[in-house]
């Protein structure tokens, strides 16, 4: 791997993270495109720049990082509160992943599934953003109130994301949606869930493939890769957070069902 193909990768994934879009998918699409080969080294690649896009939203939303840690350490009750929702968010994922992460790889690391998913992913998007715009007056509940359960069924829509072209960020959020939190809060925790469930697979893939990606590729192109993913990824979730203050998540929906279209007549003419 060239040190420009590197940062290419980086800048897609920092841009796509915490998008409702699939970095997953775009960076599968962005290897094909710069001829980089597919296999273990290449996924593990794609997974392992992500802490790059962990360090941005530990550094914007350190705030809410400390209170946590306060929480965990028994000085602050509402910390412990959203420490334990957190928790109990990433586990349903955490246990799917590592019980079909093998066959996940086999069956739906490639282009066509993730332009399926892109696709489904839409048209779900636009179908929220209408039920926001009919219901806009309700509003939504602050994070301090989201209860366990609530973060369960957050938890067990962040196992749709397994699917790579799904987007963890769009399947979170609109759990959150759907269990009655304020869109801020939907993304809120959608970013900080992110921190943890992101952690986990960089370091699940680092053991498991991180030989061959060294060997492949070099820490050199690892690095710059998880460079500028951190830096595109702080512009990115600032401009996300403001974006859906005013606006919603509709543009992502119309994104996705106009990228599935496109890349499904690229691979149907090849």
């Amino acid at each position: 791997m060239e040190w420009w193909q590197a940062l290419t990768l980086g800048i897609v994934e920092g841009l796509t993270e915490y998008l409702p879009v699939s970095s997953t998918g775009h960076l599968i699409l962005a290897q094909r495109a710069l001829g980089l080969e597919e296999g273990p080294a290449a996924n593990a690649y794609a997974i392992c720049i992500q802490a790059g896009a962990i360090l941005a939203v530990l550094g914007l939303y350190r705030g809410r990082v400390i209170q946590v840690l306060r929480g965990l350490l028994g000085r602050e009750p509402a910390g412990l509160r959203l420490g334990l929702a957190l928790l109990v968010a990433f586990l349903p994922a955490a246990i799917v992943g590592l019980l079909f992460d093998e066959k996940i790889e086999e069956l739906l690391f490639g282009l066509k599934p993730i332009v399926a998913a892109w696709l489904v992913g839409g048209v779900a998007i636009l179908a929220v953003a209408f039920f926001k715009r009919r219901s806009a007056g309700r509003g939504g509940v602050d994070l301090a109130e989201l209860g366990l359960a609530g973060a369960f069924l957050i938890g067990l829509c962040q196992c749709l994301a397994l699917w790579p072209g799904t987007s963890r960020s769009l399947v979170t959020i609109v759990g959150g949606l759907l269990v009655g939190l304020s869109m801020a809060s939907a993304v809120e925790f959608s970013f900080l869930l992110g921190v943890i469930t992101l952690l986990a697979a960089t370091a699940y893939k680092s053991i498991d493939a991180g030989p061959a990606m060294i060997e492949h590729y070099g820490l050199g192109t690892i690095l710059i890769g998880t460079l500028a993913a951190w830096f595109f990824a702080v512009i990115s979730v600032r401009w996300m957070v403001r974006w859906l203050q005013g606006h919603g998540l509709a543009l992502f929906g119309w994104y996705r069902v106009a990228l599935a279209l496109g890349v499904g007549a690229w691979i149907y003419m090849r």
